[in-house]
């Protein structure tokens, strides 16, 4: 009787691992994504994992037939826009390590342009998540997509300047 009684735990845990195994890499690079950490030094990323990771377990026998990667996904979105757009930005400043290419974009774009280029959610379907309208969400990730296509152009390099001048 108590083979029985473990039986469906450790069959939990075995298919929540083989879950872990496959999935943890592609939502540790959403989550270095999102937060715009160096894939090396991704202290936050890791975080965000972590929290997607437990929540997705705690509620894996609800799950029936829902996917499991998706349900991990969502979290992972909404816990880094809960904590991004409450705290207005904070993401962004106070950097001490080098940041990724995303970092120039605010957090909400960043969030958007992953979720819709990088992971393949449809625009409905990101729109439903962020509980924006789906036009708004085109509309953040075509800017997003702008400014990462077209990055504002920097000061003149020394050389070149001593040049003009010289002529």
């Amino acid at each position: 009787m108590r083979q029985r009684q473990a039986s469906p735990g450790t069959r939990r845990a075995r298919e929540f691992e083989a879950f872990v195994a496959g999935a943890a890499g592609r939502l540790l690079h959403t989550a270095t994504l999102l937060t715009a950490e160096s894939p090396d030094d991704n202290p936050r990323a890791r975080r965000l994992l972590t929290l997607a990771l437990a929540h997705t377990y705690a509620c894996w026998d609800r799950l029936r037939g829902e996917d499991p990667y998706d349900r991990a996904r969502q979290y992972l979105a909404l816990r880094f826009a809960h904590g991004a757009w409450r705290s207005h930005g904070v993401l962004l400043r106070g950097r001490t390590h080098p940041a990724g290419p995303l970092s120039r974009l605010a957090p909400q774009e960043r969030l958007i342009l992953v979720l819709r280029l990088y992971e393949g959610v449809a625009e409905e379907q990101a729109a439903a998540l962020l509980g924006l309208p789906a036009e708004r969400v085109r509309t953040i990730c075509d800017r997003a997509t702008a400014t990462l296509l077209h990055p504002p152009r920097g000061p003149a390099p020394a050389a070149m300047k001593a040049k003009v001048a010289a002529s």
